[in-house]
């Protein structure tokens, strides 16, 4: 069995914290300096443009590229609904009437007389940016994002998997040195940061699953669990700078705990210096 050990983690009752929280492009910030936040509330807020659809109108009308605004129902910058027309010819005779019906919902970009061709964009996806703690704006970066500062205790971690998420701590065992099973996992413990002992085991892992506990933290995992858990092999290298906190997963719920923190590979006492409140 792998190992894998803690370099002098930091494990503090009471400190300051502050999260710098950026979009991944530019967009809006929400929130003003000084606001007080939630972890769950937006702060900033971005589009990500849609994807395009290039249409060759000329080609499908039988036209000219120059002719096809002759032939166009929609122009640049309409919105359109899918398998609305987009374009038709008016033959003498009806019946070789031929009909272009848009392939999405969205918005007519741009028509070239040159290229005969009509560039769709599906709407805009908003990225939100959530507060990621409860606390405090102590400084707004215009159109980027902005720094969250939040009173709270400190509980630093060797390596973790998952997205950012929150929830309610719950200590699910009586020592640090306890392995967490599947009787320690309860219903009630739904969409809570569930912190275990020195280790656990791939039925306990089954069981948050089945619980849907929010994250887990907990001592160490056998490397194989791991491997099965996410469904192919971490290759995990240790550096603590890059450890992140608790953040919220892309993966379905019914694939894994949104976020599973162990501290080792094998047996580790989790936090034995740490007192549960």
């Amino acid at each position: 069995m792998a190992h894998s050990y803690t370099p002098g983690l930091t494990v503090t009752e009471q400190t300051v914290v502050r999260r710098r929280r950026m979009l991944s492009l530019p967009g809006s910030v929400l929130v003003t300096t000084g606001e007080t936040v939630r972890a769950n509330q937006a702060v900033a807020r971005a589009e990500l443009p849609g994807k395009v659809y290039p249409m060759n109108l000329a080609n499908q009308l039988g036209v000219a590229p120059d002719e096809i605004h002759e032939y166009l129902i929609k122009k640049a910058g309409d919105p359109v609904q899918k398998d609305e027309i987009l374009a038709e010819n008016k033959p003498l005779i009806k019946w070789l009437k031929t009909e272009v019906l848009s392939p999405i919902t969205g918005v007519v970009e741009s028509i070239s007389p040159v290229t005969g061709q009509v560039l769709l964009r599906e709407p805009p996806r908003v990225l939100e940016l959530l507060g990621y703690v409860d606390g405090r704006i102590v400084e707004v970066i215009p159109q980027q994002g902005v720094v969250v500062e939040t009173d709270c205790s400190l509980v630093q971690g060797i390596f973790g998997i998952g997205g950012e998420t929150w929830g309610e701590i719950v200590i699910a065992v009586t020592s640090p040195d306890e392995v967490l099973t599947p009787r320690h996992l309860t219903a009630d413990m739904k969409d809570k940061v569930v912190v275990g002992g020195s280790f656990i085991s791939s039925d306990a892992l089954a069981r948050a699953k089945e619980v849907g506990v929010t994250g887990l933290v907990i001592g160490g995992i056998h490397d194989k669990d791991l491997r099965a858990l996410l469904g192919y092999d971490l290759g995990v290298a240790i550096k603590r700078s890059r450890f992140s906190p608790l953040m919220q997963d892309n993966r379905p719920r019914s694939q894994a705990p949104r976020k599973f923190a162990p501290a080792s590979f094998g047996r580790r006492s989790s936090f034995p210096k740490a007192q549960a409140h």
